[in-house]
């Protein structure tokens, strides 16, 4: 019925480009849009935060323009363009520029955008978040000629930041509310190595802490903090700590972009939800990537984005794929101390078997029936990966 009209995809990050190569693998003629609200430029997003110590501009990380993605995808790509309104039941989609867009088969590629914090104090709007290029190129304006760097976060994107920045020469400090960095991921010990790990490299843990409130004085940022066991117990001490840095920048984590689906009547949870074949609730609109929840799971990681898009280009070219993931294990970009983790479901009920040495911590996450079911392996126990890897059961089938 609406076979007569183009396939547009929402996004042109590392989701929606990656559907448009994958199909054009299978179907080089059909007619092709992507809508981007920004400059369309195909780049890795993961490398934002490990660019600097490889001295990468915010202009040197591109692999191509969206005049070379238009070119090479034998597409239409709108730069700079907001989608305001998806009007499922027609088909057709309502942009900035003020036109309607009918669409056969639509894609939901929206990515997600950095939490801010709600924090007190004269300096909320110069924290620095950085999730695309144009926040990354502000963040290495504001931190040139500078020194001391605050990371409010120690998630993750917090860690790979604080290495790539102590490893660039700046002064880091890292404010974190859990007692160890990447306290979701990884077991006590194998965070704790991380820990003295990136301490050894000149990285200041403030852990267990909270930012109460951030002050800015004379260019120099006074960021107070309260101890989370104090909040708890309500004990807190007029004292506390208070830090002080050239730049802040706040990496708590990301938050799907949902709200443009939700007001289309599309069904969102954490994201948008979709089934298997990435399909949401309605007929012909898809999801993929940071911004959906796939059959109940959210995995907002690159390998499992890639699967997506393998599966949904067959889809898009007519032919119904469910998408399945294998194990997918996390390599956490730490150079000073290689990460790579394997969480396990969870649901999954079942013990961490650890050894550690001074050359890195092995720990094994082993289900009551003694299956492996996940891994943390820190510092030279990365050597292990691939053979773990073999014999972790599929995350999707």
């Amino acid at each position: 019925m609406h076979s007569e009209y183009p396939i547009i995809i929402i996004g042109s990050g590392l989701a929606g480009y990656n559907v448009a190569r994958e199909f054009r693998k299978l179907n080089t003629t059909a007619e092709l849009i992507l809508i981007a609200n920004d400059a369309a430029d195909f780049y890795s997003k993961p490398m934002l935060s490990n660019a600097l110590a490889k001295n990468k501009t915010a202009k040197d990380l591109p692999i191509a323009n969206a005049d070379k993605m238009a070119k090479d995808l034998n597409a239409k790509i709108l730069k700079h363009t907001r989608v305001n309104k998806i009007d499922p039941d027609n088909h057709a989609l309502y942009t900035s520029n003020n036109e309607m867009l009918n669409y056969s088969k639509l894609v939901l590629a929206l990515g997600a955008s950095s939490i801010t914090l709600p924090i007190s104090g004269n300096a909320a709007d110069k924290i620095f978040t950085v999730n695309d290029l144009e926040s990354y190129a502000a963040f290495r304006e504001a931190i040139a000629g500078k020194k001391k760097i605050t990371i409010i976060g120690a998630g993750l994107i917090g860690c790979e930041f604080a290495n790539d920045l102590v490893l660039s020469g700046y002064d880091v400090s890292v404010i974190g509310l859990e007692n160890n960095p990447l306290d979701r991921l990884l077991p006590e010990q194998a965070a704790e190595y991380l820990k003295a790990a990136l301490a050894e490299q000149g990285v200041n843990w403030y852990l267990g802490q909270e930012t109460k409130e951030i002050n800015v004085v004379d260019s120099v940022f006074n960021i107070k903090l309260e101890s989370r066991t104090e909040l708890e117990n309500n004990t807190s001490s007029a004292k506390g700590i208070t830090l002080e840095a050239d730049v802040v920048l706040s990496a708590i984590g990301l938050r799907p972009n949902i709200q443009l689906a939700k007001e289309a009547g599309i069904e969102v949870n954490k994201a948008i939800v979709v089934k298997q074949n990435l399909e949401t609730n309605y007929k012909d609109i898809y999801a993929l990537g940071d911004c959906a929840e796939v059959a109940g799971l959210f995995l907002p990681y690159v390998m499992p984005l890639m699967n997506s898009a393998r599966a949904l280009a067959k889809t898009l070219n007519g032919e119904i794929s469910n998408v399945t993931y294998p194990a997918m294990p996390v390599l956490v970009k730490t150079p000073s101390c290689s990460v790579v983790v394997a969480a396990p479901a969870n649901n999954i009920e079942g013990e961490w078997a650890i050894k550690t040495d001074g050359a890195g911590v092995h720990a094994q996450y082993f289900d009551q029936n003694g299956k492996l079911q996940g891994f943390a392996l820190v510092g030279k126990a990365v050597e292990d990966k691939q053979a773990l890897t073999k014999e972790l059961p599929a995350v999707l089938v």
